[in-house]
């Protein structure tokens, strides 16, 4: 695939440009290329990336028999644009929400821009003036964590420790304090992870990626890898920071004799089938775990993304506070925030002098 790429393009080695050949004029060529040459993103970003871009070259195959770049005009994305919004399912429902029709547009909006300074359209860049699908629903702040389930979730953490993973064989112990512990449980652990969830606001997958040697205690910073292959610096609470470190005072030296991995949160010794590093599915699982032993229901790990940025915008009132600690690249995510839930709109209205 990438021999491929290298023969449509030709490396300029005086300046270290990419210089197209005259003869190059398949979108579905040049879509090799710039993954061979300009994307540097994790490999599960580059699949949805791909896909997307696929999905618009087959859209322009469909529509004019070929994928000719001549063919990509202003027109022709609107044209895209609004095919996306009126696709619907067999039941009449949507195919396609306004946040992911967004995300498409902004794949494509960066690959246009690179085909464009290198082999520009005769009409002009083709994205520039497309605008995102507008919606009201980029984020529901009704389902960020409340401040009530935020206690709920770190005490039902904290009992992990103590009551967590203990044989449920009623029969062999009577009394559940003295019920042994599953040899595969890791309390101090998964407490952890609660609470790197909720006193950073990052993603499952960024705390799949930390390494233990790059975590700042002193500075209560958490590095991690975001969305896009990028490096993010969380900032933690004390309590945040304070738990990790319990983690490895009680329990990773456990898993590290088996486990030489950099990761902070190594699966259990058990676990021998392991590169040493937990999936996001893991983190999934645990955070549910907890949640139903703190008698939460339909709250994910992203509920805790939003609750950080809800609190960093009721202390501070400062959207750029909020882009920093949860590492949006566009502002707008961060000024969502600022809405008010239904609840909090009720009270407002009805707490009038």
């Amino acid at each position: 695939m990438k021999k491929q790429s290298q023969k449509a393009l030709q490396i300029s080695i005086g300046n270290g440009k990419i210089v197209p050949r005259q003869d190059l004029h398949s979108l579905s060529a040049w879509m090799e290329a710039y993954f061979s040459f300009a994307v540097t993103t994790m490999e599960s970003s580059q699949k949805v990336q791909r896909r997307d871009l696929s999905r618009f070259i087959e859209f322009m195959i469909y529509e004019l028999g070929n994928d000719k770049c001549i063919n990509w005009t202003p027109r022709f994305s609107q044209c895209f644009k609004s095919t996306l919004q009126k696709t619907t399912n067999p039941d009449d429902s949507r195919r396609w929400n306004d946040s992911t029709i967004n995300r498409m547009l902004a794949h494509l909006k960066t690959f246009a821009n690179w085909v464009h300074k290198h082999q520009p359209f005769p009409l002009g860049n083709p994205m520039e003036n497309i605008k995102q699908a507008s919606t009201e629903s980029l984020l529901d702040v009704e389902r960020a964590l409340t401040p009530e389930e935020r206690r709920r979730m770190l005490d039902a953490a904290d009992l992990l420790v103590k009551t967590g993973g203990r044989s449920k064989d009623r029969n062999r112990y009577r009394k559940s304090e003295i019920r042994p512990q599953h040899k595969s449980f890791r309390g101090w652990r998964n407490r952890a992870i609660v609470y790197t969830l909720i006193e950073t606001g990052m993603r499952c997958s960024a705390v799949t990626t930390i390494d233990l040697k790059k975590v700042e205690f002193e500075k209560r910073i958490v590095p991690a890898i975001e969305k896009g292959g990028d490096k993010h610096n969380y900032k933690t609470s004390r309590e945040g920071i304070e738990a990790i470190q319990d983690y490895l005072d009680h329990e990773r030296t456990i898993d590290a004799k088996l486990f030489h991995s950099p990761a902070l949160f190594l699966p259990a010794k058990t676990r021998q089938i392991s590169d040493g590093r937990l999936k996001s599915l893991a983190i999934s699982y645990i955070w549910n775990q907890i949640s139903e032993t703190a008698g939460i229901k339909g709250k994910s790990p992203h509920s805790a993304r939003h609750a950080m940025g809800r609190h960093i915008m009721e202390k501070t009132g400062n959207v750029s506070a909020i882009q920093r600690q949860l590492g949006h690249k566009n502002a707008t995510y961060s000024l969502q925030y600022a809405r008010i839930t239904d609840e909090e709109l009720r009270i407002a209205l009805d707490d009038r002098m």
